[in-house]
């Protein structure tokens, strides 16, 4: 703890009185206070939505506390209404890579904790680490990762820095052109600033950390003292450090089933707050993992805060509509058909998910308890989700260009709030598109897709300038030789 943990990078984010920016009282009062709400009250917050503004913790609360169903299918019609406006049709796509299983934490509700002794133990090596690699890019088809690692010594900033190296460095062949992860985010430990810059200055993309419970108690009770994790205000003050070291894309998340999941929303609502209010950018992506069952984890079955289908459907919507702006991501720990309810309103996905270390390589059964930190929901390949995402109506995106344009940070959140993000994101979509399909689709997922993209390029005739629709067209043909990584 000692060795990881810098108070002076604490401090300068907290309170006067050394309070860090969750009111634990203060949010439970929200709650309390705002039940049965007025419809026209609901209403105006659904046009604040709409028009793309931040809702408070207040009216997020205020949302939480709607009771009649009816008006509950307005709040996901809008929450419908307002991805489509910010995101379009779109949904982006791509894969866990666990790199480390060694953890010095002792969560008493992950599979990877250190008092966990049927938990296979493994850290990558970089030529393990390529192959991955080689798999996830050339096999599958996948273009962005998050690669995952618990909190260990030998999993530090330099390990994931020489990961994300590695990562880079490997271009493989598709059928048509060459494949190669094009973004890495990274899901890891709270680090020092010092840290994050390193990893910012190899290629980081979002910085990944979720506080796991807001609710300071259950927080103290889930993970056990005099270790590193056991630190609340470490943890939640680990996005300011980000920012403070030029990472401003950040990723923030609630383990839900921990504790009762409206408080969960109002904690990651306030976060989301916090962030915008210190520095003018909120989170890039908002995620809402469930609790789900893992090898020799007793409090999973324990807990009495487990999040049934239609809270979660819920949860999913208020956090859509009161951070109208950010990505949202759900993941393979749900079953398909609840990911299909939630669909609207997310922006991510995974998919062909391996959660155990070298899974993707050694291509063990992907729901082996003793190699990863939980069981999986949906385990269907990236080919199988695509198809189905065709069929549904939307197109399955890969771009990774905003980053590398920099539309990033406070320039992201501009563009996402006016509708402008959008445009570029569309052009960007059919292209990336045209280059998986052509590269590893099936003959079925191919003509499912091949509909999807004339429809967004007739789209595109209709609604933009002639001279962006000009571009697009060269750079589709361009595409269509085997070229790669054509942009806006």
């Amino acid at each position: 703890m000692s060795q990881v943990i810098r108070p002076d990078e604490v401090i300068p984010f907290l309170g006067e009185d050394g309070r860090d920016f969750i009111d634990d009282e203060a949010l439970e009062r929200l709650l309390r206070e705002s039940r049965a709400p007025e419809a026209a009250q609901v209403r105006d917050l659904l046009q604040k939505s709409l028009a793309i503004e931040s809702l408070t913790p207040a009216e997020a609360a205020v949302l939480l506390n709607v009771t009649d169903e009816a008006l509950w299918e307005e709040m996901y019609a809008t929450a419908a209404q307002v991805k489509k406006k910010v995101y379009d049709n779109r949904v982006v796509t791509f894969a866990p890579l666990y790199c480390s299983d060694l953890c010095v934490n002792n969560c008493l509700y992950c599979g990877f904790r250190a008092g966990n002794g049927g938990i296979q133990r493994r850290c990558l090596t970089m030529a393990e680490v390529a192959r991955e690699t080689e798999v996830l890019a050339g096999r599958i088809g996948h273009k962005r990762l998050i690669i995952v690692f618990g909190e260990h010594p030998r999993s530090d900033a330099h390990y994931i820095a020489e990961t994300m190296r590695t990562i880079y460095q490997v271009k493989v062949p598709g059928r048509r052109g060459p494949a190669q992860i094009r973004r890495i985010n990274v899901n890891a430990a709270p680090m020092a600033i010092e840290d994050l810059k390193l990893l910012r200055d190899v290629g980081l993309g979002t910085f990944q950390v979720f506080q796991e419970t807001y609710h300071h108690d259950t927080y103290a009770r889930l993970h056990p003292a005099n270790t590193v994790k056991s630190d609340y205000q470490w943890r939640v003050t680990c996005m300011h450090r980000a920012m403070a070291a030029g990472v401003d894309d950040v990723g923030i998340g609630a383990l839900f089933g921990l504790y009762d999941w409206r408080f969960e929303v109002l904690g990651l609502v306030a976060h989301a707050n916090e962030l915008e209010r210190s520095f003018g950018i909120g989170p890039h992506t908002i995620s809402f993992p469930r609790l789900q069952d893992a090898l020799d984890t007793p409090y999973v079955q324990e807990t009495r805060f487990r999040v049934s289908d239609a809270d979660f459907k819920k949860l999913v919507c208020v956090l859509r509509l009161a951070v109208p702006y950010t990505g949202m991501i759900i993941t393979a720990r749900e079953r398909p058909e609840v990911i299909r309810e939630c669909l609207p309103m997310v922006t991510q996905r995974d998919a062909s998910s391996r959660i155990g270390i070298g899974a993707y390589q050694d291509a063990y059964d992907d729901q082996e308890a003793e190699r990863q930190q939980f069981l999986l929901g949906d385990t269907r390949s990236l080919d199988e989700v695509i198809r189905e995402l065709a069929e549904l109506g939307y197109i399955t995106s890969f771009c990774t260009a905003g980053y590398r344009c920099g539309r990033t940070g406070n320039h992201i959140m501009e563009l996402l709030r006016s509708g402008k993000e959008g445009r570029f994101c569309k052009l960007n979509a059919v292209l990336t598109f045209r280059e998986w399909l052509d590269d590893f689709a099936s003959p079925e997922t191919a003509a499912a897709g091949e509909r999807i993209i004339r429809q967004e390029i007739e789209e595109i005739r209709a609604h933009f300038p002639e001279r962006m629709f000009r571009q697009m067209i060269a750079y589709y043909e361009r595409i269509g030789t085997g070229e790669r990584d054509l942009c806006f």
